[in-house]
């Protein structure tokens, strides 16, 4: 039988929807041909690779996922860690390179599946639907002979029927469904998860892959799975999912929006062009309100003279001041 998600379009959904559309395009607008998209693109995938992750009970932070992205070994952390996130970023590789595809196979997908979890699972499973029940909390999903067929399926539909909704629709019910199926041993959420990221690629949504939703729904993770929850208490209608996944995705395009206008303002300013570490730096100030030096050596793992030499030119231009005195004294915003 043919899948056939079921939902209401409410209001609240619909004006998200508008909300997110009108965001998109300023966004779009706002970067084009800028030096700042390459510093933008990086933070989304280190966001992405660590939320999507630490959902699953990755311990790493952010700043040990970014440097594992860097190419630093990072000893103290645990072989599957590292494979988890490692993994990851082959994973969304492996959907920028295939974004433009137009359709997408049940092979595309045990594809995938086996980028994100070769090393980081059972050997021989990577790759391959699952071969026995599993259960998710109080969730049975379907037993393993309909996985194959459930797959085709969604497949199906996600091919011919996906493109007659928005994207930002499409990519939330191909997230439940397959999560719903369940189709393999394990790595499911980062599979699914990815899958949702694909279609936004693939309908042109993230044209330049700067948004990191999976943020959203890593810093309510008990929310993110009331919401999957609530979908089979209300017997597949979807409604409810939808615009909870909307909302991730406005949220997600306003921090977007924010941040395209802060780097807007900087490039305002004479002769200063942000290095990636200088970008880093302004991130960790507009997060955390101040820094002491110390604090800024740590965070970006540079020396004295290092952050010095990063901070010099920020304070020149006015976009960085100092409070306190010599020896107490803090970084701040301007």
């Amino acid at each position: 039988m043919a899948y056939e998600p079921r939902f209401k379009v409410s209001a609240h959904l619909l004006g998200t929807v508008e909300e997110i559309a009108a965001l998109r395009e300023k966004i779009i607008a706002a970067t084009v041909q800028v030096p700042w998209i390459p510093g933008l693109q990086k933070e989304a995938r280190i966001k992405i690779a660590h939320s999507s992750t630490a959902i699953e009970g990755n311990p790493l932070t952010v700043e040990e996922v970014r440097l594992l992205e860097e190419g630093h070994a990072l000893p103290a952390a645990t072989g599957r860690s590292r494979r988890e996130v490692l993994n990851y970023f082959a994973g969304l590789r492996f959907i920028e390179k295939h974004r433009q595809e137009g359709r997408v196979r049940v092979e595309d997908v045990l594809k995938l599946h086996a980028v994100i979890s070769t090393g980081a699972m059972d050997p021989g499973s990577a790759g391959r639907f699952r071969n026995t029940r599993v259960r998710v909390g109080g969730y049975h999903p379907p037993p393993p002979g309909d996985v194959p067929g459930l797959m085709t399926d969604l497949m199906n539909w996600w091919n011919k029927q996906a493109p007659k909704w928005s994207a930002v629709l499409s990519s939330a019910i191909l997230h439940y469904q397959f999560e719903a199926i369940h189709p393999f041993a394990d790595g499911n959420g980062r599979t699914g998860r990815t899958l949702a990221l694909w279609e936004l690629y693939r309908r042109g949504f993230d044209t330049h892959h700067i948004f990191s939703v999976d943020e959203f729904y890593w810093e309510n993770r008990p929310r993110y799975y009331e919401m999957l929850e609530a979908v089979r208490e209300q017997d597949g209608d979807l409604s409810d999912w939808l615009e909870y996944s909307a909302d991730g995705i406005r949220l997600t395009l306003q921090r977007v929006w924010d941040r395209v206008r802060r780097l807007e303002v900087l490039a305002t300013r004479p002769k200063l062009t942000l290095r990636p570490r200088q970008e880093r730096l302004l991130q960790l100030l507009r997060e955390r309100g101040a820094l002491a030096p110390r604090e800024i050596w740590d965070g970006l793992g540079v020396s004295k003279q290092g952050a010095m030499d990063l901070l010099r030119p920020l304070l020149e231009a006015g976009v960085v001041k100092k409070t306190g005195t010599k020896k107490s004294g803090k970084y701040t915003l301007a």
